[in-house]
């Protein structure tokens, strides 16, 4: 069957699974346009509330900013998202405004994601939460019209996606510490975040009531090699899996230096972006943690997870604080990962979409056509 008679195919099949607009967050677009047989694009700020307050190393906040967004062709919609936490250096004036200088009109075939990520990349350098929400609804949309999940269609298991961590951090008043901690309940996995003066007191009050294992990340917040390693091997007695981003990520020299000496495996965060970081990062940790905010999305984050496949690393995927559809794209990439960090939707309270499932601790990709999402 040739592309032409496939995707009239795809389209007929895939009509049903494909969900009107009903997103509140769209009812008056920013931008909109509508050419029969092109890509129309349309986006709309939707500010996201925290559950509980975020206490990390360099910041505390209650919301993430964030910018739906949508394409449409020829009848089917995909469904996108840019979340914009303060250290991205992205904020809802800038996403809008980039995406208000895309043409994605020009374009009358969804299945030319790389080349539209080349146009995207030709308008602006950065930008990759923007970019990203971009490449989210072409997956969304593409993997409609083929009337499948992404997931199938990279010929991955679903089965084979592992547990994913539940984040907790510091707070001061004890009945919040207490609540955060009791939803920690069914998870198989629990993340801490530290770099404050607290570290080891989040844990030891975690571990007075469970011993399921954990890991941490230190969002850059230890400054000195010798600090961090006597902390790895204090998380090490602890049942702690490996430590994420434990200092600067332009300390170099001295992440290398704690890889060799660290009891734990050393995974890197906010030292990598986009792909051509996977081969920077192999040369002092011992994992990336892949986010779609930071690759440009999935396109990206899929050859990211490859190549350090290849080069013998190990394979961690996260989010931001997001909803259900910016997770539950990512969550298609799962069964490349050894851990996942897929708890953005469960930490606001506002989700508008129904997506991806944390069934007894361990990600679930829901069996839909495109990133497996539906507007509520």
């Amino acid at each position: 069957m040739d592309r032409r008679n496939f995707l009239k195919t795809g389209l007929l099949g895939a009509m049903v699974a494909a969900s009107p607009i009903s997103i509140s967050a769209f009812d008056t677009p920013i931008r909109t346009a509508g050419k029969a047989g092109r890509l129309n694009l349309s986006f709309r700020p939707y500010e996201l509330k925290l559950r509980h307050a975020f206490n990390l190393a360099r910041n505390q906040r209650t919301t993430t900013p964030g910018v739906q967004v949508q394409i449409e062709y020829d009848g089917l919609i995909g469904y996108g998202e840019a979340s914009m936490p303060p250290y991205l250096g992205e904020n809802v004036a800038s996403v809008t405004e980039f995406l208000g200088k895309l043409d994605l009109g020009q374009f009358s075939d969804p299945f030319r994601i790389e080349e539209i990520h080349d146009y995207m990349d030709s308008i602006a350098p950065n930008d990759r939460a923007a970019k990203a929400s971009v490449d989210i609804a072409l997956h969304d949309l593409t993997g409609k019209i083929m009337g499948q999940p992404w997931y199938k269609i990279w010929g991955l298991n679903p089965e084979k996606t592992p547990n994913t961590s539940f984040t907790i951090s510091y707070d001061s008043n004890p009945d919040e510490m207490r609540k955060k901690i009791e939803e920690t309940a069914g998870f198989k996995v629990v993340k801490v975040k530290m770099g404050l003066d607290h570290d080891k007191e989040i844990v030891e009050a975690l571990r007075r009531v469970s011993d399921v294992p954990i890991c941490v990340d230190a969002n850059q917040g230890w400054n000195n090699k010798e600090k961090a390693l006597e902390m790895c091997h204090w998380l090490s007695e602890r049942n702690c899996l490996f430590v994420e981003q434990p200092m600067d990520k332009k300390a170099i020299d001295d992440t290398a230096w704690l890889r060799e000496r660290s009891p734990l495996p050393i995974i890197a965060d906010e030292f990598l972006q986009r792909l051509p970081d996977v081969k920077r990062a192999a040369q002092c940790y011992d994992g990336i943690n892949i986010k779609l905010m930071k690759s440009t999305g999935l396109h990206e984050a899929y050859q990211m997870a490859v190549l350090a496949r290849a080069l013998g690393m190990k394979v961690m995927l996260g989010c931001m604080t997001e909803t259900s559809c910016a997770v539950s794209a990512a969550s298609q990439l799962a069964p490349l990962a050894d851990w996942a960090d897929l708890d953005g939707n469960l930490l606001i309270a506002n989700d508008i979409f129904d997506g991806m499932k944390i069934v007894d601790g361990k990600v679930t990709i829901p069996d839909r056509p495109g990133i497996g999402v539906i507007p509520v």
